[in-house]
């Protein structure tokens, strides 16, 4: 006992400390874990034994793996994306399996080690990968898409693999045995997803009644592990069973708080297996096969990188998406270890192979991010069509755009982007929407305001007529994406409002950091409607709760304390009385530039609400704030008003200001 505990330490200590370093040199965690392991194994410093307790410990973190992706699983959100987990996905993952199946007897292996190591670099590295994504703001794009369906796909094939592998282990399997260990798991599947549902739902019920957390945490840890052990007696893998729980809670409206509460074990076990899997790895027997290691690494990404493009050509995608999807999967995954691991334990795999090919995944990992970096400065050099199809695209749209003058610019056609559509056209304001999803564009058909474009790009935004537009509404909750239209439009016009969606107010000053006219929150806005609405029904007067509204919304949008001037606004003479917003752009001779903001006489007659600067956010303006050329000046006044003060700005006339 004193010795597992030491162990335990020796495998906390050392993880948290190069964890902590890989962090800081923004590398995957799980190549801190993969050190550790090499570290302390019984190929490094033998701190820790490779045993198969220890071992078997380590899988305890797929078991929580699985059950998190079995808590994702969705057929609505399968069936929404069936051209690329279907389509693509399915053929990308039977293709990389069949290939070394194939090769393998005509070598003189046995088909079965064929299979395995086919299974295993079926798989991509999903944590790598997303992130990336994430973070080029490509999540969105058409490769992004593809590639997020196929790792969806690549994630559920596990589950037949996780079946398979120890079903094929057996040298004389025959198709008996194969179909009744088939046989064996659909029963199981049966038993438990469709006559466990119910009692699932009732049981969770009936424990979330108690209101007691640690009761929930043990319940979930429960049906978690019982139902692995379930699938474990039945001759599948606890993975599975650990899977299916997943499902089966998925179904109920728990699986939120349950995700939340099993991520801590989940990560802390999966970073143990992670370490088994380096304890695994013999350093010495790897620099002895280094060569077939650069070998085996360089046929792990040009194979997957050929065939994936070319399943992506199959299935209709365009050459530069197909090369990009291609280049972001050309690794190994995660589950390739977990699979590796599994066909070593199985003897499908001899030991040496299996040193050369964790060694030759685990460094197609490590590649990985400096593959994605350069993967699109290689497509432009690969695929010299799509800029022609991109110029093609361009030109139809700057086509639509071209008879559009003072328009407003949405970027997203969702529901927000049709709402925000549909009060500018009551209103008489001319607009373009843009949307990057072709389904809801053809939905659209016959609306001549409504573009297929990719908003995020800068050539797609000046051909929208960015250079005309009145301003730009941002309709959707993507502050990547977001941030990447601001880079854009404030390249283009320092002037022009921009008024951008989020979902709450944590990365608000973010947004407006980098450009953006108004932030609206999505937070805000419902609890201001839940607020006003419970006001009314206690019994406050409703000029009392408008003005409270309106007081709080003064408060927080600046924009509420006027509005900028439309031409649909000069009909109404009232209207003409009240005060609005006005932006003016300071050329190199302006009048004001280079003079405080004090000194400018504009008292009395317009009111500076803030200056924006080399397109940052607007900031209020004080007496001795100096004003530089290439400033943006927002005026607050009544329109006559904002006429004078815009001539004083520029030309310093005080005539017009008698």
């Amino acid at each position: 006992m004193p010795h597992a505990l030491q162990y335990i330490l020796i495998l906390l200590a050392a993880a948290v400390l190069v964890v902590v370093v890989c962090r800081v040199l923004h590398l995957p965690a799980i190549v801190g874990y993969l050190l550790v392991g090499v570290a302390v194994g019984p190929h490094g410093l033998r701190w820790v034994e490779d045993t198969p307790e220890t071992r078997y410990l380590g899988e305890f973190g797929i078991v929580f793996l699985m059950f998190s992706i079995g808590l994702e699983f969705s057929l609505p959100h399968l069936t929404a994306m069936k051209r690329a987990v279907f389509g693509l996905g399915s053929t990308q993952v039977l293709a990389t399996t069949a290939l070394p199946t194939i090769i393998a007897p005509l070598l003189g292996w046995p088909w079965q080690m064929g299979f395995a190591v086919g299974s295993t670099l079926a798989m991509s590295s999903t944590a790598i990968v997303s992130r990336m994504l994430a973070e080029r703001m490509e999540l969105a794009a058409p490769h992004g898409r593809d590639v997020m369906g196929i790792l969806l796909l690549q994630d559920l094939a596990v589950v037949a693999f996780l079946i398979l592998l120890p079903s094929i282990a057996e040298r004389n399997l025959d198709l008996r045995t194969l179909g009744v260990a088939a046989l064996k798991a659909t029963v199981v599947l049966v038993i438990i997803l469709y006559a466990g549902q119910r009692p699932m739902r009732a049981w969770f019920h009936l424990v979330a009644r108690q209101r007691s957390s640690e009761l929930f945490m043990l319940n979930v840890l429960l049906i978690t592990l019982g139902l692995a052990t379930v699938t474990e007696l039945a001759g599948l893998s606890l993975a599975l069973g650990a899977f299916l729980a997943g499902m089966l809670i998925a179904e109920t409206e728990y699986r939120y708080q349950v995700d939340e509460d099993i991520k801590p074990f989940r990560d802390v076990l999966l970073g143990l297996f992670f370490v088994t899997v380096g304890m695994a790895l013999d350093l010495g027997m790897v620099l002895r096969e280094l060569p077939w290691v650069l070998v085996l690494l360089v046929a792990i990404v040009v194979v997957k990188l050929l065939l994936i493009t070319g399943v992506s050509r199959l299935f209709g995608g365009a050459r530069a998406v197909a090369w990009r999807t291609g280049f972001y999967l050309a690794q190994a995954g995660e589950f390739s270890l977990v699979l590796l691991t599994i066909a070593a334990n199985r003897d499908l795999v001899p030991p040496t192979a299996a040193q050369v090919m964790l060694a030759g995944m685990v460094l197609s990992m490590f590649c990985a991010p400096v593959v994605i970096h350069f993967a699109d400065r290689i497509v432009k050099r690969l695929t010299a069509n799509d800029w022609l199809a991109r110029a093609a695209q361009v030109t139809q749209l700057a086509a639509t755009s071209m008879a559009r003058q003072d328009h407003v610019l949405v970027c997203g056609y969702g529901r927000s982007g049709q709402n925000v559509a549909r009060l500018l056209q009551k209103e008489d304001i001319p607009y373009l929407a843009l949307d990057s999803d072709p389904q809801r564009v053809r939905e659209a058909a016959g609306d001549a305001r409504v573009a297929y474009a990719d908003a995020g790009r800068r050539e797609s935004l000046i051909a929208a007529g960015l250079a005309k537009a009145r301003a730009v509404v941002i309709s959707f909750a993507d502050t990547p994406m977001a941030l990447r239209i601001l880079h854009h439009v404030r390249s283009v016009r320092s002037d022009i409002p921009v008024i951008v969606r989020t979902l709450d107010d944590s990365e608000l000053n973010v947004l407006l950091d980098a450009g953006a006219t108004e932030v609206v929150p999505e937070v805000l806005e419902g609890s201001l409607m839940l607020a006003s609405h419970s006001l009314l029904i206690t019994g406050v007067p409703l000029q009392r709760v408008l003005a409270r509204i309106r007081a709080i919304r003064e408060e927080r949008y600046s924009l509420f304390r006027g509005f900028y001037h439309g031409i649909t606004d000069a009909a109404d003479a009232a209207e003409n009385v009240q005060p609005r917003l006005h932006s003016v752009l300071l050329p190199e001779h302006a009048h004001a530039a280079g003079r405080r903001a004090g000194d400018l006489d504009l008292d009395g007659l317009v009111e500076i609400t803030g200056v924006r600067r080399r397109g940052a956010r607007a900031v209020p303006v004080e007496a001795d704030t100096v004003l530089e050329a290439g400033d943006v000046v927002i005026l607050l006044g009544r329109p006559e008003q904002l006429a004078l003060g815009e001539a004083r700005l520029l030309s310093g006339e005080r005539r017009l200001l008698a």
